[in-house]
């Protein structure tokens, strides 16, 4: 009988996660270690917005069902600049009408962090192929797997143990994420402010719930964290557009850094880089955690060739970095030109600024065109 390829996941976050689940999927035995705990991994102040590049993957995996009770749908998405004074409405006729008649259908899905850990955490747990190892516990259970994937974060050990460099730069921001009630938006409504000192997200959680992503300066971002909840909301209610009301703060504002990360190279001998341990962007349009999920499928799809016989495994890591490069390149320089274009006080750029998102808002083909780039990923990635 011939034995199951075997696979070794450092790091078990969101990315982490689903790659063993993937993998597993794909036929393999796979073990995913943590040094952090299960409490410690859940404990995170962030929500996500997914594409149906996302969407696309979990259903061949078997987990949207499961994933999508702890996601809010969002069917109106509005981009404002709010330096140029223009804005761009986008509407389920934009995905395309595939995609438009779905039951269900939706410009996107929002989830935060806790709840979609607790999924995925129960995924791994009941999985038979899967060994799951974290906090003190956490170890190497194969000592030589055919496969390793670092899926341990911006400073992964696991790259920087490999000698692979990468290309860096931090943004002059932070983003801060809270929690917070609004009144002033639908239910089903996404937002995205681009204003001089950075963007600012607002997404969709039920309820009244919003969660807030305020791009600013450093030592801004600082002073937000530091005030008491009442402050935090005046000071929430001066940024945003007079229509919102911001009446109630859940949680404690974090703040987080921001950064363009890419590594020099995505795999060295068996290891394979995948998520933000081989990349990191600006969060601007909601493209970093899909972006990393598109790594999950691209190694799904080369790991079911190795089981079925039509890839050796010792190329796997080389053919997996080969098909990635577009999509993380075309991704990265979209979101970074997207930040430098809008997040500037230049009256030069505002002609510029007005005339693009007039032609956006005036031209279906345009905004099918700039939508499925973001819910698809710019290369159209299938497998």
């Amino acid at each position: 009988m011939v034995q199951p390829f075997q696979a070794l996941v450092r790091g078990a976050g969101p990315t982490g996660a689903l790659a063993a689940l993937a993998l597993a999927d794909a036929g393999w035995l796979v073990a995913i270690s943590d040094p952090l705990d299960r409490a410690r991994l859940l404990d995170r102040s962030r929500a996500y917005a997914f594409s149906h590049s996302s969407r696309r993957l979990l259903e061949y995996l078997g987990l949207w069902t499961q994933l999508e009770a702890v996601m809010v749908p969002f069917r109106h998405l509005e981009l404002q600049d709010l330096g140029a004074r223009a804005q761009v409405t986008f509407e389920l006729p934009d995905l395309g009408r595939r995609l438009a008649q779905q039951p269900g259908a939706a410009l996107g899905w929002i989830a935060q962090h806790g709840p979609l850990m607790e999924v995925l955490f129960d995924q791994l747990a009941c999985h038979p192929a899967i060994t799951l190892s974290l906090g003190s516990e956490a170890a190497d259970l194969q000592a030589e797997p055919d496969l390793l994937v670092a899926a341990d974060g911006p400073h992964s050990p696991t790259r920087e143990g490999l000698g692979i460099g990468q290309w860096q730069w931090s943004y002059r921001q932070n983003c801060l994420s809270a929690l917070v009630g609004l009144r002033g938006s639908e239910a089903d409504q996404a937002w995205e402010l681009l204003r001089p000192e950075g963007p600012f997200a607002l997404l969709p959680l039920g309820g009244g719930k919003v969660q807030a992503v305020w791009s600013a300066p450093t030592a801004r971002c600082r002073q937000l964290e530091s005030l008491s909840d009442g402050g935090f909301l005046d000071a929430l209610a001066s940024a945003l557009p007079d229509r919102f009301q911001p009446d109630a703060l859940f949680d404690s504002p974090r703040a987080f850094p921001v950064a363009w990360q890419l590594a020099h190279r995505l795999h060295r001998g068996n290891c394979v880089l995948v998520g933000e341990s081989g990349h990191r962007c600006h969060p601007v349009g909601g493209q970093g955690l899909n972006l990393c999920w598109r790594d999950v499928a691209e190694l799904h799809r080369q790991a079911r060739r190795v089981a079925a016989g039509r890839l050796r495994v010792q190329r796997l890591a080389s053919a997996y970095a080969l098909r990635r490069w577009p999509d993380l390149l075309l991704t990265l320089i979209a979101t970074d030109l997207l930040v430098r274009l809008f997040s500037n006080r230049s009256n030069l750029l505002l002609p510029l600024r007005r005339l693009a998102l007039a032609a956006m808002a005036r031209l279906a083909p345009l905004r099918r065109l700039s939508l499925g780039a973001m819910t698809h990923g710019p290369c159209q990635l299938r497998w």
